[in-house]
């Protein structure tokens, strides 16, 4: 065999890997937001473990593509760091959506679970399509490895399969019966930030408190609100907006209501503004009171789920709510919690 085919045949599967290691990278972080919402019981344990085995993957994908070096082209090493990033962008903008999503606890935690089955199918193929082509090309160290994560994959597919059934049946109580079971206290709204901690403890060996901040850090998403609201905005009516009979309000009036607005109402009614009257004072007003929020999805949170993570006893975050919640919804319970948490330090 010509040296330029092997080397066509190496970059082929270095690409491959390198799409397995940023699907990895990404379904960390999306496994990490569903975690937080989702109750204490068999499926967060799933997720909990197999948050774990995703880890474990993306290192050994990670081990064989250095192995590989890369294919010995700097353009594949190039790519590879792209494909990474932008993976983990699209995890990023997915996971706030995650915390967000359906009319109530139990809703979230099945949509969730209906996008992580999607997820498995998605890494399934991808691994299938890597141990094929590895195996086609002589690369038996690189076949063994997808084959085994392979069934990781497949035992994970299986297992989500199983908790789809009870999660609705869940909903079903919830929704129509009226019977709703999702505690608050028992998902990981109130410790995100310590399950996230403890997820990258083994890429970690700095104190608990960078830990947690590494961990917190993961969970901001700067700029997706602004980004989501846009879109919405650039295409969404009168009805669509937060601020009923909006067309109907005068500039005063429409400002007077946007500091009890989130991050993407904002950017929904900056888009419309825009695209419409473009008064000038609202949109002052519209730019005055965007940012990004503590957390993406913070926004969209109760004041008890806020409250949850207050108990968690971090003074930046708790300095972080406070100023943010003072010039947007500026809700006592929050800002009450916020003072205790303080006072007790």
């Amino acid at each position: 065999m010509s040296e330029s085919k092997q080397q066509l045949q190496k970059q082929k599967v270095v690409q491959y890997l390198n799409e397995a290691h940023a699907m990895e990278h990404a379904l960390v972080r999306v496994l990490q937001s569903q975690i937080a919402m989702t109750p204490r019981g068999t499926y967060r344990s799933g997720l909990e473990s197999h948050l774990g085995q995703t880890h474990d993957h993306a290192r050994r994908v990670g081990e064989r593509l250095k192995a590989l070096d890369q294919g010995s082209n700097p353009l594949m090493a190039v790519v590879g760091l792209v494909e990474t990033a932008v993976g983990q962008v699209l995890a990023l903008g997915k996971a706030p959506f995650d915390l967000l999503r359906g009319s109530g606890g139990e809703e979230k935690v099945l949509k969730n679970a209906k996008d992580a089955y999607a997820g498995e199918a998605l890494e399934i193929a991808t691994y299938t399509a890597l141990e094929r082509l590895a195996g086609a090309v002589g690369d038996t160290q690189t076949a063994r490895l997808a084959a085994s994560i392979l069934a990781d994959e497949e035992r994970m597919l299986e297992r989500v399969l199983r908790e789809i059934p009870k999660l609705t049946d869940a909903v079903v109580r919830a929704d129509i019966d009226g019977r709703p079971s999702y505690d608050i206290a028992k998902t990981g709204a109130a410790d995100a930030v310590r399950e996230t901690g403890d997820a990258v403890k083994e890429t970690t060996t700095t104190t608990v408190k960078a830990a947690k901040r590494t961990a917190r850090q993961a969970r901001k998403v700067p700029g997706v609100a602004r980004a989501e609201g846009e879109i919405k905005g650039a295409v969404a009516s009168e009805g669509d907006l937060a601020i009923a009979r909006y067309d109907s309000l005068t500039a005063q009036e429409i400002i007077d209501r946007l500091g009890e607005l989130s991050q993407i109402d904002l950017a929904k009614i900056d888009a419309y503004e825009r695209k419409n009257q473009n008064r000038s004072t609202v949109l002052g007003r519209v730019d005055s009171l965007r940012g990004d929020e503590p957390w993406a999805g913070y926004d969209e949170l109760t004041v008890a789920e806020v409250q949850a993570v207050l108990s968690e006893g971090d003074d930046e975050r708790v300095k972080q709510i406070q100023t943010y919640e003072r010039a947007h919804k500026n809700r006592a319970g929050v800002l009450n919690a916020a003072e205790r948490e303080l006072a007790n330090a």
